[in-house]
């Protein structure tokens, strides 16, 4: 995972009354903050110089994501909308390491379109990879919701996960709310609402399972949730309960730097859009003694509501 720092300045009397004046103190040397979209006031985004501040506001400059791509693999296209392979490591939209490192803004460059023009119909959490399917028009964005509502937007996740859950398939029900830590969410939590997810486990490494896994609702973090809830926490998913590492019988141990969770196919209107499995997910699997031709069984493994 990318380690990233922050400058905060905490405006006094005399530092100057807009953002663009608080930024040239706090950090003189970093001219693309602003434009980038990597400068906060208070939480929200401060989008030009010009803005003003107040004695006592806080100013947060992110530092630039490093190494991120900056170029979007497009992986089909239709009428209206774009898939592009999201990696492992970077936003779906812009978060607080700015704008122009966010899938959003890689896709509208390959296209030569304007950000605003794209809306994701679904969003990947940094560390996980995978297809994301972005409407170009609001017609488009409309139709990809009834097909949605009409199960004709379909999807396909894998994952390993740190131990099986209690039933090999089925559908996991728990609705899903807010956490204490308003960044997380949590079964049955506040405000909670349905969620629905078919799961099966598809291989198993002992202890470790490789899942196949469909949401049918679409809720934050869900898949996530509804596994930790299970008893069976993704790998690198340290927000529910997922291990950072594992030790292997020889002892070596092995680190996850990334949530084992892959957006592997969107099924739009009985056409399969598929984003290949990341090698470094398919070492980790290898690694932990399961068979790479497990991931093709995942993939294809029929789920259903049970």
């Amino acid at each position: 995972m990318t380690v990233r720092t922050t400058r905060r300045w905490v405006v006094r009397a005399g530092d100057g009354d807009t953002v663009g004046a608080i930024v040239l103190r706090a950090a003189p040397a970093d001219a693309l903050a602003l434009p980038e979209g990597r400068v906060f006031i208070g939480r929200r985004r401060a989008l030009a110089a010009v803005e003003p501040v107040v004695v006592g506001d806080e100013v947060t400059i992110a530092e630039p994501s490093a190494g991120a791509a900056d170029v979007a693999t497009i992986l089909a296209r239709g009428a209206g909308w774009i898939a592009v392979d999201k990696p492992a490591g970077l936003p779906t939209i812009p978060d607080q390491g700015g704008a122009s490192h966010a899938l959003i803004a890689l896709a509208a460059r390959a296209l030569s379109l304007d950000p605003s023009r794209l809306h994701p119909t679904s969003r990947l959490d940094r560390d996980v990879s995978g297809v994301v399917v972005f409407a170009l028009t609001p017609d488009a964005a409309a139709r990809l919701r009834r097909l949605r509502d009409e199960h004709r937007y379909a999807r396909r996740y894998l994952a390993i996960a740190a131990r099986p859950p209690a039933l090999p398939e089925g559908t996991w029900t728990a609705p899903i709310g807010r956490a204490k830590d308003p960044r997380l969410r949590a079964p049955s939590g506040r405000d909670a609402v349905e969620a629905r997810t078919h799961f099966a486990v598809a291989a198993e490494a002992p202890p470790f399972t490789l899942l196949a896994l469909a949401p049918i609702t679409g809720r934050t973090h869900q898949l996530r949730v509804h596994a930790s809830h299970a008893g069976a926490p993704l790998l690198g998913d340290r927000a529910y309960g997922g291990p950072p590492r594992a030790t292997l019988p020889g002892g070596r141990v092995l680190a996850f730097d990334r949530i084992a969770l892959h957006a592997a196919r969107v099924t739009l209107d009985g056409v399969a859009i598929d984003s290949p499995v990341p090698e470094k997910l398919r070492a980790t699997w290898l690694a932990l003694g399961g068979d790479d031709a497990a991931w093709e069984k995942a993939l294809t493994w029929p789920l259903a509501e049970r």
